[in-house]
């Protein structure tokens, strides 16, 4: 079997390049990915740089310039051109910077839109952060609580509208959403486009360039296996030198050296975004996940992850459990989303017996393979979801806490 020029054997000889695969089913991805192994040796040579180094790494080690040469490293997973991608700790720190940096002087657009379906935090950050005459909108679910409704989007994608901000694949479902239509419209009527990626780079091909999208932000401590506290943020080249961003600090300074209190001279570059002191040892850590990605191919993962999720909808059909997660592999990202009998309470069995998932209120059990999963363990976690729904092992599971 063929996935992209790569075959399966390609894909799963990484395996062993993820140390806690060697301990469990790992099937959460869209959480967290599988630390690479050579995490180890990169925060090494941190510490290594650090301990030998001391202040002299900022420059012999290359510490200053290391968020935008991560940067470069991301840009081709997803067509970004170089020195268009910074790397910054959260998604709440980029969409914060990149939203004090928009000009909202224009008093006719009053609007900016988000949806039901976001990650809580993306909104969040708007919320706090719009200027008293803009209001938001949030557009409500599909009918089948999948997507967003795209009727009502388009109908408040008007000329009163500032800024899109979307998931690319929304988290409980992974329903992907029509970006490349999204961004025409809101560019037809004069307004700007962030896009949330954390559930898309890594597992479906990204072209923000192709996309033309204004603004872009994404993850590594997902399908990227980079951990958390990396976090990319892309901006359209042609509009990064009209940004004037509130939130900000030393690094973003031309001459950061001058400790000129009087004016702040912006960069011209991506580090224009930037704001203080990054945190170095995640800047290590993310680097060995992105390069495991790009030798394998987004491309590769892909053909993969559409002919597992495509299983586990059927076994989940044949077992008579809903699954809300869209069918139509065009439409999905990389998770599966069902919700058996008692999905709550199975998910933490799954846990109890090393089967590693997660449960979303109001969706389901997720589960998320990734291009080291084999279709043994695919076939595994539906098949013991069935055992304990049999043997009511459930019913161990009644107080709700938080697990991710």
């Amino acid at each position: 079997m063929t996935l992209n020029g790569k075959t399966m054997t390609d894909l799963l000889r990484w395996r062993s390049s993820f140390p806690i695969l060697q301990t469990c089913t790992y099937l959460i991805s869209n959480s967290l990915g599988a630390m690479p192994a050579a995490v180890y040796a990169s925060l090494r040579a941190y510490a290594d740089a650090w301990s030998t180094l001391g202040v002299r790494a900022w420059g012999q080690g290359g510490w200053w310039e290391l968020k935008r040469r991560v940067g470069d490293s991301i840009a081709p997973l997803i067509g970004a051109p170089p020195n268009s991608v910074l790397v910054h700790e959260n998604a709440s720190i980029a969409n914060a910077i990149l939203l004090s940096a928009l000009d909202f002087g224009d008093t006719r657009r009053d609007t900016v839109l988000v949806s039901a379906q976001d990650f809580p935090s993306d909104v969040y950050s708007i919320q706090r952060l719009l200027p008293s005459h803009l209001s938001l909108k949030i557009i409500p679910s599909s009918p089948d609580g999948l997507s967003i409704d795209l009727d009502q989007l388009f109908d408040h994608l008007t000329e009163r509208v500032r800024l899109v901000s979307l998931s690319h694949v929304l988290f409980r479902s992974a329903a992907i959403l029509p970006v490349t239509e999204i961004v025409r419209r809101a560019q037809e009527v004069g307004a700007q486009v962030l896009l949330n990626g954390y559930h898309s780079v890594g597992i479906i091909p990204v072209d923000v360039t192709a996309l033309n999208v204004d603004f872009y932000v994404g993850g590594t401590l997902k399908w990227l296996c980079g951990g958390p506290g990396g976090v990319f943020l892309y901006v359209r080249p042609d509009l990064l030198s009209g940004l004037q961003p509130k939130i900000t600090g030393w690094f973003a300074h031309r001459r950061p050296f001058d400790f000129d209190l009087e004016q702040l001279e912006l960069r011209e570059d991506s580090y224009r975004l930037a704001n203080g002191t990054p945190g170095i040892a995640n800047l290590y850590a993310i680097q060995p996940g992105v390069e495991i990605i790009k030798q394998i191919g987004v491309d590769a993962i892909r053909a993969n992850s559409l002919r597992q999720t495509r299983r586990l909808i059927a076994l989940a059909d044949a077992a008579g459990y809903a699954v809300r997660s869209p069918r139509a592999d065009e439409e999905r990202g990389g998770t599966v989303t069902i919700a058996p009998p008692h999905a709550y309470e199975v998910s933490r069995e799954l846990l109890a017996r090393n089967i590693i998932i997660d449960y979303r209120e109001g969706a389901g059990i997720r589960i998320a393979p990734h291009f080291y999963n084999t279709d043994d363990e695919v076939e595994q976690v539906m098949t013991v979801i069935s055992d304990i729904l049999a043997d009511d092992s459930w019913q161990a599971h009644t107080r709700r806490e938080f697990v991710t």
